[in-house]
């Protein structure tokens, strides 16, 4: 019991010192003169360098680097499905194959693909005797042999023929056969033995789902072609930073020469994270990167009023209040700051500084040190 009761005691009294430090801390920095004198032979002498506070460029504006992933446009992929129950062939192209729009890419088997031919062929050969009939009921009708009703009605029939002749060259056409294959269909008279299905864009093969031999079905994925002229950056930002990039916005991908362009901001954020994702549109060659490949982009922070940027080399901290160090006349005057943003080597403040004067930038650690000991010369 006495060794618990020395513990609780021992905690209490860092508790107490804790306290106590951090109030005198406190109670000092209020109570320490803003200014101080500083001969000019030891501003020299101390390696003390100023500069005059002015309007930043976007080359030195302060910026944040965040992670992005090189994607491709939802509109610039293609997956090419099995638009009939069937066997596969052959495989005319390979992953990474760059290919044409109408470049052959897969051969399937299929008993469903020469039975809509069949009635492709019936619906042609029903079409030529319609509009023969047409034709021949138009002739007795001028020669007053018959009623225009028959006139009519062959000619009805003969619409109808046609409308059938091409819906059968639409389901064809939907199962992939060009219309080059089908006129030859027409014109032989003789089914094809195999469905090639063709690229419909030009792109790059991206993945390879099936296998020769494999039975497949309707829609069933066979493989992807993707265009890789367009590509985009998605970049994840904290959501309490997402606002300050808006559409338009110029970013720089780091160690390779390009630029991208703010498209739009995600309207949702990632529960886990707590990220909100940005798309950007990859400017200049687009084979430096690579879809999938994660990069990390810089993002100019945005300029505020009464905002100025300086080294990070400028500030000194008490505490958590940071200060700068503005020259005067007998010396310097350390004035609280803000640090409203911060990347790199560079730092944005806001506070009581205007344009024109002279902030220290080196030699800080040697200032606040002489602003400390006036305070307890004092």
């Amino acid at each position: 019991m006495r060794i618990f009761h020395s513990g609780v005691q021992a905690r209490l009294a860092v508790c107490v010192i804790v306290a106590l430090f951090a109030w005198t801390s406190r109670a000092q920095s209020a109570d320490r003169p803003a200014k101080f004198a500083v001969a000019p032979g030891q501003v020299q002498a101390l390696g003390i360098q100023s500069v005059p506070l002015q309007m930043q460029s976007q080359a030195d504006a302060v910026r944040s680097s965040y992670p992005a992933q090189v994607v491709i446009p939802s509109n610039a992929e293609q997956v090419i499905a099995s638009p009939v129950n069937g066997v596969i062939l052959q495989l005319l192209v390979q992953t990474n194959d760059a290919v044409r729009a109408g470049s052959p890419l897969v051969r399937i088997a299929s008993a469903e693909f020469g039975q809509q031919q069949l009635q492709l062929l019936q619906a042609r050969t029903r079409a030529i005797l319609a509009a023969q009939a047409s034709q021949r009921e138009q002739a007795l009708f001028a020669e007053g042999l018959i009623a225009l009703r028959r006139v009519q009605e062959a000619q009805a029939n003969s619409m109808d023929a046609e409308a059938a002749l091409m819906q059968a060259k639409a389901a064809l056409r939907l199962m992939g056969m060009s219309f080059a294959s089908i006129d030859q269909v027409l014109a032989s008279g003789s089914p094809q033995d195999s469905l090639v299905l063709t690229a419909a864009q030009a792109g790059v093969v991206t993945d390879m789902a099936v296998k020769p031999g494999q039975r497949v079905d309707p829609s069933t994925a066979l493989l992807h072609l993707a265009q890789t002229s367009t590509l985009w950056l998605e970049v994840q930002v904290p959501v309490a930073e997402s606002a300050l990039w808006l559409p338009g916005t110029k970013l720089n991908v780091l160690g390779r020469s390009l630029t991208a362009q703010i498209l739009s901001r995600s309207p949702m954020v990632e529960s886990a994270s707590q990220m909100v994702t940005l798309r950007a549109l990859v400017q200049g060659k687009v084979s430096l990167v690579r879809p999938g490949e994660v990069l990390s982009v810089d993002l100019p922070t945005v300029a505020t009023t009464g905002a100025w940027e300086l080294p990070l080399s400028a500030i000194a901290h008490d505490g958590k209040q940071a200060y700068v160090f503005v020259r005067t006349a007998e010396g310097f005057e350390a004035r609280a700051v803000q640090v409203s943003a911060s990347a790199g080597q560079r730092v944005r403040i806001q506070g009581p500084v205007k344009a024109g004067e002279q902030v220290a930038v080196s030699g800080v650690v040697a200032l606040k040190g002489a602003w400390i000991n006036q305070k307890v010369a004092e």
